[in-house]
């Protein structure tokens, strides 16, 4: 959490430090969960839904945060933050990205790129997002809602 403070206060308003980790969550217990998950500040350049036909890979967008999506491997959500604990996001938010990757496991594949799949690691992401946020004190929670929102959008690419 300090690091994403620091990194706004080093970076100012809407500029990313880069690709460094802010803070992530990772099992510590044996066997390990083979989910990790991240948060840093993006720049526009991160967000996907730039014209790219991304459904041809698998990647799904949803109407959740700035911009959420996934597919079977890594689910994504980006959302802007207004807090006193931010510097100058009080004129521009801070841009906080939340990243869940999920290991192939050792033996067997990745989990199929199903609804299910994907609305599964969207739910532990927004959760972990929304502490996140809260506990930044975001405005509004950074416009995420209490609950996940599984409705899914088109691709800029693909209107």
């Amino acid at each position: 959490m300090n690091k994403l403070i620091e990194d706004q206060e080093f970076e100012g308003p809407g500029r990313a430090l880069g690709y460094t980790k802010a803070c992530s969550a990772a099992s510590r217990t044996i066997p390990r969960s083979r989910i990790k998950i991240y948060f840093d500040l993006y720049e526009d350049a991160s967000l996907f839904d730039d014209g790219t036909k991304w459904s041809k890979s698998g990647r799904h967008l949803y109407a959740m945060g700035r911009e959420s999506s996934t597919d079977n491997k890594k689910a994504y959500l980006f959302a802007g933050c207004s807090s006193s604990r931010l510097k100058g996001s009080e004129k521009q938010p801070a841009p906080l990205q939340g990243r869940l990757e999920f290991d192939k496991p050792v033996k067997g594949t990745y989990p199929a790129n199903t609804p299910a799949t994907r609305e599964a690691y969207l739910t532990v992401l927004h959760s972990v997002t929304l502490a996140v946020v809260k506990k930044l004190g975001c405005e509004g929670d950074a416009g995420l809602p209490e609950k996940p929102v599984f409705t899914e959008k088109k691709w800029r690419g693909e209107q």
